[in-house]
């Protein structure tokens, strides 16, 4: 007897036979579906986190220890202690006048450009995804963080509100 499964189709409960996931009546979904399940293997496949991981995120000693930083319990309670004071909204929205939901908390100055205030508070704000690839792209133009850039000696800028303008400028 060969092997069957239940269409994937929502709704649908028709059996399809062992390798199609769809039924004669919604087969042109097949197409899209094993493309999509290729695109996730291809993100979640061992070679390339391991690439990721040892070329791009801990590239040198530096930013190995700047990223294990991220695993201590010491981070851990800052975070919380930010999140907490935050309200979990984004600081930088909130400049604008918009109220955003968000859960990461960002160094507004990088530690990449300045170790010595990796665990202070008053450096740490909440941030939407939007906003922090914002920020993240005017850090890597003003401070020369990244991978490839070279650290520019420039005043830090510890203001939200003034950060904001700056990267809002340049887009």
């Amino acid at each position: 007897m060969p092997r069957v499964r239940r269409c994937r189709q929502p709704g649908c409960h028709a059996m399809v036979n062992f390798p199609d996931h769809y039924c004669k009546q919604h087969y042109e979904h097949e197409a899209e579906y094993l493309a999509s399940r290729e695109r996730w293997a291809r993100s979640h496949d061992k070679h390339y986190t391991h690439k990721y991981n040892t070329v791009t995120r801990n590239r040198d000693d530096t930013k190995r220890k700047q990223y294990n930083f991220y695993r201590t319990r010491q981070w851990s309670h800052l975070r919380q202690q930010v999140l907490e004071r935050d309200h979990y909204l984004c600081a930088y929205c909130r400049v604008q006048g918009v109220i955003t939901a968000a859960k990461t908390v960002d160094h507004i100055v990088p530690i990449e450009y300045d170790q010595a205030i990796r665990d202070d508070v008053d450096n740490l704000a909440v941030i939407c995804g939007k906003c922090h690839r914002i920020k993240t792209d005017w850090e890597q133009s003003y401070y020369g963080t990244g991978q490839g850039n070279k650290l520019r000696q420039v005043a830090e800028i510890t203001d939200v509100s003034a950060i904001n303008v700056l990267m809002n400028k340049e887009r």
